[in-house]
């Protein structure tokens, strides 16, 4: 795969290269809070594929959690572009919607649905996990 994407002012650019690892669906309550209150639909890539090409993002984790992910975001609009997990090191963890092209995107699989709101949908046939951690 070979694609572009960016923030929503377009002071920050990416290009990724090579294969999408796993499409998601996360369910999880960390992401509703991030996306405003639906599940988050993400592709996991190789670290290596994903190159920032126009600007910096501004990144944050939060200080209470054991663990944190590293999200990365638009220091002029704000628009989270990913995170880096330390689940996942080796890999950049890109949100669907800031692809320019959203039509490759087909989850594979829907995770935390322990933690799904009755208005989130999952996709007919779609398998789903309740507390599934994709690692590697």
């Amino acid at each position: 795969m070979e694609a572009t994407g960016g923030c929503y002012c377009g002071s920050l650019r990416y290009s990724v290269s090579g294969a999408v690892a796993v499409s998601l669906q996360c369910h999880c309550l960390e992401c509703q809070y991030i996306t405003g209150g639906n599940p988050n639909v993400i592709v996991i890539l190789p670290f290596g594929n994903f190159l920032y090409t126009t600007g910096s993002p501004t990144t944050f984790w939060r200080g209470d959690f054991k663990i944190p992910v590293l999200r990365h975001f638009c220091p002029n609009c704000g628009r989270a572009i990913g995170s880096r997990s330390p689940a996942r090191p080796n890999s950049m963890i890109v949100k669907v919607g800031t692809f320019d092209d959203q039509k490759f995107f087909k989850p594979q699989l829907a995770i935390f649905t322990c933690d799904k709101q009755d208005y989130h949908q999952i996709p007919k046939n779609l398998p789903a996990d309740d507390k599934t951690v994709v690692k590697g």
